[in-house]
């Protein structure tokens, strides 16, 4: 990680510690969810991009990364009672939620709580809050995309990106998919991608910024018009241009100007 002034630091969770990168400056501070197969390496292109004095924190879900060691359970509800914790130890009054896919629907449950300090929401190519379609066959073939180096490498060429990413990108989806325990990696193929969390949306009253991928095949801008943005009344929605599912690596160019004129609007 090579933005200026960012420390390592490990939170406390229910049953271990995750790791993060923090870095104190402005707020509100930005809290990075990442998606199902990342990490907080997922955000660095965004991070890089961010102006100088933001402050944020992006850290490793329980079982991804540098947090694979901290047991289960690995279900959305823990993930965001998760985030809460990060949050309330970082102890700043103003803060903006910005998951990605798996972690845009973390951030879902976390906005429909209704937290004290919550400011905004961004979702960044976010699962929709209901399951859209999915089979078991589905649930199953997700499930085992993650395998081995070769299932990745098919998932990141097939369906996830619309792009290239770079040779140093790849290896880091390929390592950061592997990296997970195998508990971890299908709760939410099997649990989080059919679990309603669609309750409470209607009241959250924060501004929510939805950005969807233009080439995105898992989860489409008509599908998130659809399925998502109808269910709360804050909500607005951002087509990113060029790219597929994996914006952060893609075209984090547009993710980080879109983060950066939402929070100036705040």
């Amino acid at each position: 990680m090579t933005a200026q002034n960012v420390a390592g630091r490990f939170f406390d969770v229910q049953g271990g510690q995750v790791y993060a990168h923090v870095r104190e400056g402005d707020g509100p501070t930005l809290v990075f969810l990442h998606y199902w197969g990342g990490s907080r390496r997922t955000w660095i292109p965004v991070l890089q991009r961010l102006d100088a004095g933001q402050g944020f924190v992006a850290y490793d879900h329980r079982g991804w990364g540098d947090s694979a060691g901290v047991p289960g359970p690995y279900g959305l509800e823990q993930l965001a009672d998760d985030a809460q914790h990060v949050i309330d130890a970082l102890g700043h009054s103003d803060y903006v939620l910005v998951g990605h896919s798996m972690g845009g629907k973390v951030a879902q449950i976390l906005a429909a709580r209704k937290p004290e300090g919550l400011k905004g929401v961004v979702l960044v190519a976010p699962a929709p809050p209901a399951p859209v379609g999915v089979s078991e066959q589905a649930q199953e073939a997700l499930s085992h995309a993650y395998d081995d180096q070769e299932a990745v490498l098919r998932s990141v060429e097939l369906v996830l990106t619309h792009g290239e990413l770079t040779p140093e990108l790849r290896r880091q989806v390929v390592e950061d998919s592997l990296r997970a325990g195998e508990q971890a990696r299908l709760t939410w193929p099997r649990q989080g991608l059919v679990q309603d969390v669609s309750a409470g949306l209607s009241a959250v009253d924060v501004p929510v910024l939805v950005l969807a991928g233009s080439h995105d095949k898992v989860d489409p801008p008509a599908v998130l018009a659809d399925h998502l943005l109808p269910l709360i009344p804050t909500a607005t929605l951002t087509v990113l241009k060029d790219t597929g599912h994996l914006s952060p690596l893609e075209v984090p160019d547009q993710v980080a100007a879109r983060i950066g004129a939402f929070i100036a609007q705040l």
